[in-house]
């Protein structure tokens, strides 16, 4: 089947995963936008929209990771108000490996939705899958 770009449906499906994982927020987003407004097919649809959920969910597991270690730097730096010092390495460098972890699963995850995606297929995904059912009603 193809898009109304004239490219298959699985191609462009492809491209939302592979945008997700090396274009940001904004190309992501504008493409997405264009496959909900202008394009009928509902696979292509419902991939567009797992695709924004993956990053979201990603973006918010390194971010809320993130914070640690600036909570870390934040009691160092009101003990050392007190001349006190507290510093925690172990805990700095778990938080590197659960970040390095948390995006080679975010990269191997998208690439592999996006080739399964060339065949319109797809990675179930039981949670994300039922909130999508479930907030996004396709007729």
């Amino acid at each position: 089947m193809k898009a109304k770009l004239g490219i298959s449906v699985g191609l462009l499906g492809a491209a939302t995963y592979l945008m997700a994982l090396f274009g940001g927020y904004t190309p992501l987003l504008l493409l997405v936008g264009y496959i909900l407004i202008i394009e009928e097919n509902i696979w292509l649809k419902k991939a567009a929209i797992k695709a924004v959920a993956l990053y979201m969910f990603f973006a918010l597991i390194s971010s809320v990771i993130g914070l640690i270690p600036s909570l870390v730097y934040l009691i160092d730096d009101l003990m050392n108000i007190f001349e006190e010092s507290f510093t925690l390495y172990p805990v700095t460098r778990t938080i590197t490996f659960l970040q390095s972890v948390i995006s080679l699963a975010r990269t191997v995850l998208l690439l592999g939705l996006g080739i399964t995606a060339l065949n319109q297929g797809t990675i179930k995904f039981p949670f994300v899958d039922k909130l999508i059912d479930k907030h996004y009603k396709m007729d």
